[in-house]
């Protein structure tokens, strides 16, 4: 089965959209973008695209790719207290002499929507946070709509590749939480066929395209490409698209998880301003 991820997250934005006409007061996602970057220049446009559908503001900051992580840190505080931003997201990645935790940790838990900071990052952890980082309900909602429940992952032989902190990190920990048997590899793993095989559900989010291929998944197994890159002026996933043929759930890029991370962003802006309104 494929998983057409722009239809279900269409159904998510229907809701969303009566959230926000309920909630009945003007909501803001702040997007701070430092440098150039094709990708995430891609997913911020799709973000602007849904934000604009549901009746939601989205306002940039464009920052210079030469900023000092000081006075970054400091330009994140700024905007942040700024009461109109309902909630605040660094694009990631940031340019490799930031402080990339640093930053991120000058966003508070209430306005925190990716759920990256430290202090989130690890309620998140012990399952006291108020919201879920997005790409977790982003596999989620993959895995319910094919009849599965979160408590079914108990005991499933789960695979992650790549351990960074947007796609790998969260849901390995989420994963735990629910009692599967979770191994953690990355690029440079020798054997990923090795452990792949054997993989019930396989998520990959390293960014390097046709790391997995047919030979390495056992037939049936559910898997989800978080994985983003740009080959040949195109956006393009970890996993080879013939694999479809051989999984029992199959997420394509673009179309698969992306949408849904997109609309799950918005659902925690949408929360975090309900308690807000509390």
């Amino acid at each position: 089965m494929i998983i057409d991820g722009k239809k279900l997250a269409e159904g998510i934005k229907d809701s969303l959209k009566k959230e926000v006409v309920k909630l009945g007061k003007k909501i803001r996602l702040a997007i701070v973008m430092v440098g150039e970057n094709e990708v995430s220049q891609k997913f911020i446009e799709q973000k602007k695209k849904f934000a604009q559908d549901i009746g939601v503001d989205v306002r940039i900051y464009s920052l210079s790719s030469d900023i000092s992580t000081n006075k970054l840190r400091q330009k994140i505080s700024e905007i942040v207290h700024i009461s109109q931003n309902t909630g605040v997201i660094i694009q990631l990645p940031l340019p490799k002499h930031i402080n990339t935790q640093y930053i991120l940790n000058a966003i508070p838990p209430k306005k925190d929507v990716d759920v990256l900071s430290a202090r989130s990052f690890g309620s998140f952890g012990v399952e006291k946070s108020d919201i879920l980082p997005p790409i977790v309900q982003a596999v989620n909602k993959i895995l319910e709509n094919v009849g599965g429940r979160s408590s079914d992952i108990s005991g499933k032989n789960v695979v992650v590749v790549g351990g960074g902190r947007l796609v790998g990190r969260p849901l390995t920990i989420w994963f735990l939480n629910k009692g599967a048997t979770v191994s953690v590899l990355n690029e440079n793993t020798k054997d990923i066929s090795e452990f792949a095989k054997k993989a019930d559900i396989l998520i990959s989010g390293v960014g390097k395209p046709g790391l997995i291929n047919d030979k390495m998944i056992k037939k049936g197994a559910a898997v989800i490409d978080c994985g983003t890159a740009e080959s040949k002026g195109k956006l393009v996933g970890d996993v080879e698209p013939k694999v479809a043929k051989k999984a029992g759930l199959f997420t394509p890029v673009p179309g698969g998880v992306g949408p849904l991370v997109v609309a799950m962003v918005f659902k925690n802006l949408i929360e975090l301003a309900k308690l807000k309104k509390k």
